[in-house]
């Protein structure tokens, strides 16, 4: 039998992880078309359907789960050897794949993204933003960047920027004409705006204050979905947000949101880099830790 190749199994993993043909090709740089044929080809190798299609997703197959269950760990020893070897030329290259959320990697970019890339010209880094937590090494991710609550206790974790808080802000337009909550429990007289996290549930607010520890089921004319979109909807006097500060910052400060219930949301541990303990860090990742850790010792 052939063997496949490396765009071949590239593929698998890159169709895998978009659920769709277009956005897969685009990453490997092809046309769909003929990234539908090097599948086909492939399938027809191996006697077996990898993917089931539809007009509208493509998902695997439980043969196809089975090949990439062997496939990725294969792949990401092929890279490395690659990655190895080159770097005994010079300076690091390569690519570094990150798993982050929409929130985390806004706050990363600047410091940390663009410094790396701007000292490592030869490097690359894949970024990819997901609301759902990932088991980033079957995944195929080198590093995760999550609140140091989310990182699984076996991964090796560094610090990355400031503590970090949520606070509860609306327009001072929506407050016009009403009383301003003081306690949680004031919210339930309240329009707010609700977050639907990825799994579908609703999202349950929580707060503390010395010790004190509550969770309300808040209510509200709108349930959204991204962050951005809820800042805009609070920004519009359509209710009141629960959102991360680092998000609204300028508005804060310009007064186009007020913070409420400020002594209900105390600071909590901020974002963590991680990656799994077993991983061969690679010199262009051991760059990339440099980088965070610079930035970290540089935070106030």
């Amino acid at each position: 039998m052939n063997r496949a190749s490396l765009l071949d199994l590239n593929a698998v993993i890159a169709i895998a992880a978009h659920g769709n043909f277009r956005a897969a090709a685009a990453e490997l740089r092809m046309s769909p078309s003929a990234l539908s044929r090097v599948v086909a080809m492939l399938e027809g190798q191996l006697g077996v359907r990898l993917f089931n299609r539809t007009t509208r997703s493509v998902a695997l197959t439980e043969a196809g789960e089975q090949f990439l269950l062997h496939v990725r760990p294969a792949l990401r020893e092929i890279d490395t050897a690659f990655t190895t070897v080159s770097e005994l030329g010079g300076r690091p290259s390569g690519t570094i794949r990150i798993n982050a959320s929409e929130g985390a990697a806004l706050q990363i970019l600047d410091p940390i993204i663009f410094t790396f890339l701007r000292r490592y010209p030869d490097m690359q880094v894949d970024l990819v933003t997901e609301g759902r937590l990932v088991d980033i090494v079957a995944a195929g991710f080198d590093a995760g960047i999550r609140l140091a609550e989310a990182v699984p206790q076996d991964m090796v974790a560094i610090p990355l920027g400031q503590e970090q808080r949520l606070v509860v802000a609306c327009s001072p337009a929506y407050l016009s004409g009403r009383i301003a909550p003081e306690t949680p429990a004031d919210l339930l007289a309240h329009r707010c705006i609700c977050q639907r996290m990825p799994g579908g549930s609703i999202w349950r607010w929580e707060f503390e204050k010395r010790g004190d520890q509550l969770t309300m089921d808040v209510k509200g004319p709108l349930t959204l979905d991204n962050h951005n979109v809820i800042k805009k909807a609070a920004l519009a006097g359509f209710g009141i947000a629960f959102m991360a500060e680092s998000l609204i910052l300028d508005e804060l400060r310009d007064g186009s949101l007020v913070q409420l219930l400020a002594d209900w949301t105390p600071a909590f541990p901020g974002l963590r880099l991680y990656y799994s303990s077993h991983r061969h860090v690679t010199a262009g990742f051991r760059a990339f830790i440099d980088v965070v850790k610079a930035a970290q010792s540089a935070t106030p």
